[in-house]
């Protein structure tokens, strides 16, 4: 199953109205986008850019752009016992929430996004 397919599914939303752009970005890449949007000087693992906008082409919206750092996945899959395919699923599918408006900033958000993150991936495995 498809990752939006299986965020829209747990969310109650119809996946043909939305669409999201999932791409892959160097540690370089990911450091400096972290430290201008975020003001975070250091490497991340996934990052995501909320837009919103209706795709003309498709009448969908446009929910953003995750990008993925596939080193640090990598790093973080052998230091947790995941394989790189699950610990990059499992980073489209925390991405795809944060363009959602999910945060685990504070502890009520952060048991909610975690709990939704669970429920999506037990659907992906």
């Amino acid at each position: 199953m498809e990752v939006l397919n299986a965020v829209c599914q747990i969310l109650k939303i119809d996946p043909s109205t939305v669409e999201v752009n999932y791409a892959f970005v160097s540690p370089r890449q990911i450091h400096k986008l972290n430290q201008q949007f975020r003001k975070v000087d250091k490497v991340t693992d996934v990052l995501s850019f909320p837009d919103g906008d209706i795709n003309p082409e498709t009448g969908r919206r446009f929910l953003g752009d995750v990008l993925i750092c596939r080193s640090v996945a990598r790093r973080q899959a052998k230091e947790i016992g995941n394989s790189l395919e699950r610990e990059i699923t499992f980073l489209q599918v925390h991405g795809t929430l944060h363009l959602l408006g999910y945060d685990h900033i504070v502890p009520e958000d952060e048991v909610k996004m975690f709990g939704l993150q669970r429920e999506i991936m037990s659907l992906l495995s």
